[in-house]
């Protein structure tokens, strides 16, 4: 393709002079691979022959394919190349200057109430060793994980209440009491557990604490070196997006899952030799995706053969966690969702979470506003006397 050589120029351009994550480098040149493939296979050999009209052919091509949120990304990567070439003189017009951007439609973010999050909290606790919450309220009563009318609106997957939020909601078919499932699940587990599946259960446990604990995005988390936690502080040293760092705190019971998971228990055993065959299926499975990958003396979380664990694993082990606490299934993003807006719940300041979140700017963190109208409507009917 002779576009090639531009693209490679464009991103190192981005890398010197941007500071953008290698992720996002990477999807900057699979999207523009796209779209000038796509360009050459339909006759356009030359990057100064593109015009307006291919591009809009090319957004109507990928468009049949992929989701608005997509396109939005595609089409800005796209926009901001052809706006470099033409600052570099590699064309004579900037065909994409008037390319619009596909509008994304807003959707609210899917959270946890804070009764799923503490069943979520409850399961990995017992990973790491720490008693399960004794499911007290806030004046020190017993009260059950999951209230009677709590449990009967926990219906068919995720949906929006009349708030208009997206909140998370649990299926009733072949689940069992929400109380109930975690440790149903547990006693199928082998009582004669190998040293890297204890290894493996503490790290998952640290992951999902740090998570929640943290709102970090999983890239956040997988970036993560040891030397990024400060245990004095209770804070983690974060790089986001544009390598911008920030610093977040995080509670006691993520300290006490991390300080599990970085003793001899848990991650020495996995840069000691983890990778083994006797470990359980998931052990196995991750083993097997993880063979080729270098073995990592920083990176604070690593996978089975001790290399800096990757994304999906992340994902997997959120997905797995929430199953076996019988809440609906999420991604390691809801937890972050879920974080922000417990914390605007609990009186937290909008700028005090938007620093916590690394969001650029505070209209990102004003969505889970929307999310907290649940907490001002329980305020308007204490307060207001017309309710």
């Amino acid at each position: 393709m002779e576009y090639r050589r531009q693209i490679e120029q464009f991103l190192d351009f981005l890398k010197t002079n941007r500071g953008l994550s290698a992720n996002t480098i990477k999807a900057y040149r699979s999207d523009l691979e796209q779209c000038l493939g796509f360009l050459d296979e339909c006759g356009v050999k030359r990057l100064g022959d593109v015009t307006l009209q291919s591009l809009r052919e090319w957004m109507a091509h990928e468009s049949q394919a992929h989701a608005r949120s997509s396109m939005a990304r595609k089409t800005v990567a796209v926009r901001n190349f052809f706006a470099w070439a033409d600052e570099h003189d590699c064309i004579a017009y900037n065909p994409a200057a008037t390319l619009m951007t596909t509008k994304i439609p807003q959707v609210l973010p899917t959270v946890l109430n804070e009764v799923q999050a503490r069943r979520l909290m409850d399961v990995v606790d017992e990973d790491s060793g720490q008693k399960r919450s004794d499911k007290t309220d806030d004046n020190g009563d017993a009260c059950p994980a999951g209230p009677l009318d709590e449990r009967a609106a926990l219906r068919d997957g995720a949906v929006h209440n009349d708030t208009g939020y997206h909140t998370a909601m649990a299926s009733d078919e072949g689940r069992a009491d929400a109380n109930e499932r975690p440790m149903s699940k547990r006693l199928l587990v082998s009582s004669k557990q190998s040293a890297e599946d204890k290894a493996l259960e503490l790290r998952d446990a640290a992951m999902v604490e740090l998570l929640y604990a943290t709102g970090v995005r999983v890239a956040e988390l997988t970036g993560l070196d040891v030397d990024d936690v400060a245990f004095d502080t209770h804070t983690i040293r974060v790089t986001g997006k544009g390598n911008k760092q920030r610093v977040v705190p995080f509670g006691a019971p993520a300290s006490r899952a991390l300080e599990s998971w970085l003793s001899s228990a848990g991650r020495q055993v996995l840069l000691k030799g983890g990778g083994g065959a006797t470990g359980s299926k998931a052990a196995t499975v991750e083993s097997r995706a993880a063979k080729n990958s270098p073995r990592s003396v920083d990176a604070l979380f690593v996978g089975a053969r001790g290399g800096r664990i990757n994304q999906r694993i992340v994902r997997d082990v959120v997905h797995r966690k929430a199953d076996e606490a019988g809440i609906p299934d999420i991604a390691p993003h809801a937890l972050r969702h879920s974080a922000a807006t417990h914390l605007l719940d609990g009186g937290a300041d909008l700028r005090e979470v938007q620093e916590m979140l690394g969001h650029s700017s505070l209209k990102t963190t004003q969505r889970y506003t929307h999310v907290s109208i649940e907490q001002l409507k329980s305020r308007y009917r204490q307060a207001f006397p017309r309710a």
